[in-house]
């Protein structure tokens, strides 16, 4: 009778239960877009994490000022908002990740939501159902709204379970980011390493591999959280769930942006879905391989054959010159 009761809820009538935390900068034009989606589900406690204005960038002071008045102004329903404002750029890597640390210091689970992350509104629901339902579940760490197949359903199912996972709106519990570390210290380990080759195929353990080694080494460490989140969940068999209908749409290619200026890039805009409810439970918990090899396909594969076009490209430049 209550799953009855749930299908018939009006998606703009739904009122989010769990946390809401939004990580913003600036950009008050896809703050606004975001907010606005929140404002319909109306969350009793919201979490605003901002960052800093950066010093070489005058136009930053007056963005930053932009976007943290939209909370000002804006949030007129009521809710307990718990604001996170850094006074000083801190950067990417440590403004987001300190942020959602300071989060699940609060809270036990929460949605998260970055300022060009637009979710559709059923994403709420499902977030909240899926903290429920796996609350206690250490096998799951991630629950992910971004389904960059856009549909990939396994029978009747309404959502499936992979080793990656998307952090373009996702949820999660404090529990699990407990293990998060900036630094992947583990992955010095030659046993880590050794596990971790098991674990994932050729391709995804040479990308993967490529990007832990730079973390390391502290080359990109100032620019990126979401691989070393990606890789507690790896060395823990952190498993992510993703929905049979893409949720989330990045809003933020561009020019303006922090890391995606592609606007050609195969998971730029990408459309969005409603899900369908009640949501129908997996009766096994096992990573969808084959979901995860076509998601590495799509999105790591254009950039691999971008890498080996240059490398090329130099190599018959060499072979040249040394004849």
């Amino acid at each position: 009778m209550l799953k009855k009761e749930l299908k018939f809820i009006p998606v703009d009538e739904y009122k989010v239960k769990s946390a809401v935390a939004l990580i913003v900068f600036n950009r008050p034009d896809t703050t606004m877009k975001v907010f606005e989606k929140v404002r319909q589900v109306k969350p009793s406690s919201l979490f605003i994490i901002a960052d800093g204005p950066r010093k070489d960038n005058e136009n930053d002071a007056v963005k930053c000022a932009e976007v943290r008045a939209i909370f000002e102004k804006n949030i007129d329903w009521d809710c307990k908002v718990f604001n996170d404002f850094s006074e000083v750029n801190l950067g990417c890597s440590k403004r987001v990740s300190t942020g959602i640390t300071w989060v699940f210091n609060n809270v036990d689970e929460a949605i998260i939501i970055e300022d060009d992350c637009e979710p559709d509104i059923s994403f709420f629901r499902y977030c909240d159902e899926m903290l429920e339902q796996y609350r206690y579940d250490t096998r799951i760490m991630l629950v992910s709204g971004t389904n960059p197949l856009l549909k990939w359903q396994r029978g009747e199912y309404s959502y499936h379970f992979s080793n990656f996972g998307g952090i373009w709106g996702w949820a999660s519990w404090a529990r699990a980011w407990r293990y998060y570390d900036i630094d992947v210290s583990q992955w010095s380990s030659p046993i880590i390493k050794k596990m971790v080759k098991f674990k994932l195929n050729k391709i995804q353990y040479l990308d993967r591999s490529v990007v832990y080694d730079k973390l390391v080494n502290n080359s990109i460490n100032a620019t990126t959280w979401d691989y070393q989140w990606g890789f507690a969940r790896l060395i823990q068999s952190g498993l992510a769930i993703v929905p049979n209908r893409n949720l989330i749409t990045n809003i933020g290619h561009g020019i303006d942006a922090t890391h995606n200026h592609n606007l050609k890039s195969p998971v730029a805009n990408l459309p969005l879905s409603q899900l369908e409810f009640p949501l129908i439970h997996p009766s096994y918990v096992i990573a969808d391989k084959e979901y995860d090899n076509f998601l590495y396909q799509k999105i790591t594969a254009p950039y691999w054959r971008l890498y080996l076009s240059l490398f090329k490209r130099k190599l018959l430049k060499l072979l040249k010159f040394s004849k």
